[in-house]
């Protein structure tokens, strides 16, 4: 068993298998890139996938959510190979969690449980904490019975930070008291952040959004030329990062925000809309796409879903795809003509400049391809907004307005 390191504390990597299910509404192409996205999770939270199982049914069996048969060979290879995890890329009942556990022997984590530990684990602030936690808490809360149970057998591990490692004896009366004294000190951490807000209240805001690990923070630190943290793991970024940007001497706050994924527990983007709030209070949003990713077309889709859902889908938008070198590595032959390499790229461009109203650019932040005309779009949007929203401003940029 290997080890990986968080927070400077070394810890023994865990061994999972995957379980997922081809359905009507997903064909197998669509589980498959699921699986691809549940094993980036699990190895952003610490664990080796060893093994991947999936079967096509009409819909999930409400007991063991893969068949009987399917479930027993799981529980095969699990006995066989000293598994640790099984990993179920859907959220699954608490009934279906305690059968499934009942064959494998072991640790079983849904896919939101999944997501709820590697948040409990890369946060860092107060506010992220507490944001973490009451998501935790609202998600285990109808499942306490057979979470305790579960949690009394198996210390420590993926799964075991935060609300669970602290109060295995957590009645539902005591959670619910909990839930309300987070919920308070959230409202409090958000008048404190609103105070700070409107201090700012003059500055053109912009902030980049998109599905996680797609680059935002890599192009923070562009943009802003500070090193903000930034790794390819999924959600390397919890807490909103604020900073000032000046191009051409006209200054602007850019804010990053955390990323969005595809199955995002509901709680999540409950307890994380006071995090959302810059990107709800935002005059500019920079909508970030990894267009190497092969569901890029998917991702912006969840993206747009959810920004609809915040109600924060009618501002002035910049579309970013974002790895345009990972994308020609991917997509084209060393050997393809330039000529030819050059034609494809331009037709793709075209076409996505017709789908956003010439609103996207096409650039690669850790190799510099394009970033001067990036700065130059938002220069542009950020300059029109203070002309729109504060022409006296204009006066202490006169050369550039």
């Amino acid at each position: 068993m290997g080890t990986f390191q968080i927070d400077n504390t070394i810890k023994e990597q865990e061994k999972a298998v995957l379980i997922g299910l081809v359905t009507r509404e997903q064909n197998e192409e669509k589980t498959h890139e699921y699986l691809d996205e549940l094993q980036f999770l699990a190895e952003t939270a610490g664990a080796i996938t060893q093994k991947r199982f999936w079967q096509k049914l009409q819909h999930p069996d409400v007991a063991t959510y893969l068949g009987k048969g399917k479930i027993e060979e799981v529980s095969e290879y699990v006995k066989e190979n000293g598994i640790d995890l099984v990993l179920v890329d859907d959220e699954i009942s608490p009934s279906q969690l305690r059968n499934i556990e009942k064959y494998a022997k072991c640790k079983v984590l849904d896919r939101s449980m999944l997501i709820l530990d590697i948040f409990a684990q890369r946060a860092r602030t107060l506010q992220a904490k507490t944001q973490v936690e009451l998501a935790q808490l609202q998600y285990m809360l109808p499942r306490l019975k057979g979470l305790w149970s579960h949690l009394d057998r198996v210390k420590g591990g993926i799964g075991m930070k935060g609300a669970g490692e602290k109060e295995i004896e957590t009645d539902r009366r005591i959670a619910q008291t909990r839930i309300s004294l987070l919920k308070r000190q959230l409202s409090e951490i958000d008048k404190q952040n609103e105070t700070r807000r409107k201090n700012r209240s003059e500055m053109i805001r912009v902030a980049l959004v998109g599905y996680t690990n797609v680059g935002k923070s890599t192009l923070l630190n562009l943009l802003a030329k500070e090193q903000v943290f930034a790794e390819n793991k999924l959600f390397a970024t919890l807490d909103t990062t604020v900073r000032k940007v000046v191009f051409n001497t006209v200054p602007f706050l850019l804010s990053d925000t955390v990323g969005f994924i595809r199955k995002l527990p509901h709680h999540l983007i409950e307890s994380f809309k006071s995090t959302l709030d810059e990107t709800l209070e935002a005059d500019i949003l920079l909508h970030v796409v990894d267009i190497s990713h092969p569901a890029f077309v998917e991702q912006i889709n969840v993206v747009n879903n959810i920004l609809e859902e915040l109600k924060a889908n009618d501002k002035p938008t910049i579309i970013i795809f974002n790895k345009m070198d990972l994308y020609e590595q991917k997509t084209f032959d060393e050997f393809l003509p330039q000529e030819i390499k050059k034609g494809l790229l331009s037709e793709l461009e075209q076409t996505w400049m017709a789908k956003t109203n010439d609103n996207a650019i096409f650039v690669s932040a850790t190799t510099n391809r394009n970033t001067a005309a990036l700065r130059e779009r938002i220069f542009k949007k950020v300059k029109e907004l203070y002309l729109e929203r504060y022409p006296y401003k204009a006066g202490y940029w006169s050369e550039y307005f």
